[in-house]
């Protein structure tokens, strides 16, 4: 028996319009491309005879089963999200889907990122989620700002450079 992990609280419901279709786009391509290939090996697999000692069968019983999770998962989560495509009233500020430059305090190097969506973040883009330590700080601060954050190596002091909503 495994240990109890209560249910993890839910991401923010806010999506850029690229994220939106990216995430659908997956649901698509899973959908319509890889679940009908993965059901049609799955039944030639299970036309060779033995299911129990047929590894072929279980790998693709184990795939169809995370691709129908993941389907389920997209679904719900497209049915309840809010796209944002619109720059906010005061661009001075930091909200979602801005575009930002950090200083950092101690060794003066500039860091840019943006604020996206817990379901598009992405570290080789540099796209941070609302949700995270980080992006919780820089929500409503405005230009020259300090900001400090908490991470594994200590205690991080940044400065806000650069505000931008341009994509």
């Amino acid at each position: 028996m495994g240990r109890y992990r209560p249910p993890q609280k839910p991401g923010s419901k806010y999506i850029t319009p690229e994220g939106h279709a990216s995430l659908t786009t997956e649901l698509d391509n899973l959908w319509r491309k890889r679940r009908p290939a993965v059901t049609k090996a799955l039944s030639e697999a299970a036309a060779e005879g033995d299911r129990s000692e047929n590894a072929e069968y279980i790998y693709r019983k184990k795939e169809l089963r995370e691709i129908d999770s993941r389907v389920r998962f997209l679904r719900k989560r497209l049915e309840n999200i809010v796209i944002v495509d619109n720059k906010p009233a005061d661009t001075n500020k930091i909200y979602f889907g801005a575009n930002i430059t950090l200083e950092d305090d101690q060794s003066a190097e500039e860091t840019s990122y943006r604020i996206v969506g817990p379901d598009e973040t992405d570290a080789k883009k540099n796209h941070i989620s609302m949700d995270s330590p980080l992006g919780k700080a820089l929500l409503g601060k405005q230009l020259d700002d300090e900001i400090r954050v908490q991470t594994p190596k200590g205690e991080m002091c940044y400065f806000i450079v650069e505000i931008d909503y341009e994509n």
